[in-house]
């Protein structure tokens, strides 16, 4: 017999699992949904009648493909870069003692509380300042929705990778310098190994922030529609004479799976992050 408390909590878990996985249940199914169903007055939780239309008219869509791709590109740039710019700020922050390295560790935490919408006009006058100088980096580019990701996901990468760095004995470091391993083999070679759950975790969060950018996209995307990304064609489909539901929902559930495989190949190591994390 299960002892009461127990199975309560199991109840709870569940329900609530329900409860956040439902919207998810819902966008899928919707996509599924003949226009008619969708458009009823009387919704369902279910169709009797599934069809690939919204689909279909998703992948109709003028450089929905390329879309796709610039995205991946610009997720992918941002967890690469902020991944190992993370790790050799953190090793530097733990492992070295200068001058005002307690000031910056404080300034990462103030960087977090600034919402990204109050930095949006100053970080637009950058972009365009920044393309004069700096070819492909400016407005219109994908450069521009990479660096600010960049720069946003790095304080929240640097402090948590600090932990990691941090509970790595420092006999193991003095250990490998002992056996003739230069600091460059002891970085990448025992130390990365070492802290990788921590920046699978850390990953995870910056590839969310760049997949799902929205503000970026429609600021520093002005006139160069080939370089939009997967959010900004979610717009095609809101129209004056009425939305077509059916297409944002496929889009969207498009725009999920992704989000999902990278999931699946980091779930291990994600995992093993946060409980390292945590524990530190």
């Amino acid at each position: 017999m299960r002892r009461p408390w127990r199975l309560a909590a199991e109840v709870t878990a569940l329900a609530v699992a329900a409860v956040v996985a439902f919207p998810l249940y819902w966008m899928v199914l919707s996509a599924f949904k003949p226009a008619g169903e969708i458009r009823s007055t009387h919704p369902r939780p279910w169709t009797s009648a599934p069809s690939l239309d919204s689909f279909r008219r998703v992948f109709e869509q003028h450089d929905f493909g390329r879309y796709f791709l610039n995205s991946l590109l610009v997720a992918g740039a941002v967890v690469i870069a902020s991944g190992v710019i993370a790790f050799l700020a953190a090793t530097a922050v733990t492992r070295f003692r200068f001058k005002f390295r307690t000031t910056l560790l404080v300034m990462f935490l103030v960087a977090q509380m600034v919402p990204i919408e109050a930095l949006t006009i100053p970080m637009f006058f950058l972009m365009r300042d920044l393309g004069d100088a700096v070819p492909g980096v400016g407005l219109n580019t994908l450069g521009s929705l990479i660096l600010p990701h960049i720069a946003f996901s790095l304080p929240f990468a640097i402090w948590m990778l600090r932990g990691f760095v941090k509970a790595v004995p420092e006999s193991l470091e003095e250990a490998a310098y002992l056996d003739g391993a230069s600091r460059s083999r002891f970085l990448w070679q025992i130390l990365f190994p070492l802290v990788l759950p921590g920046l699978v975790a850390t990953s995870v969060f910056s590839f969310i922030s760049a997949w799902n950018d929205f503000l970026f996209a429609k600021s520093f995307i002005i006139s160069a529609t080939e370089n939009s990304t997967l959010p900004m064609a979610l717009l095609v489909f809101f129209k004056d004479e009425g939305n077509d539901w059916g297409g944002i929902m496929a889009a969207s559930t498009i725009m999920t799976i992704p989000v999902l495989i990278f999931f699946v190949l980091v779930q291990r190591r994600l995992v093993s992050g946060l409980g390292g994390a945590v524990k530190d």
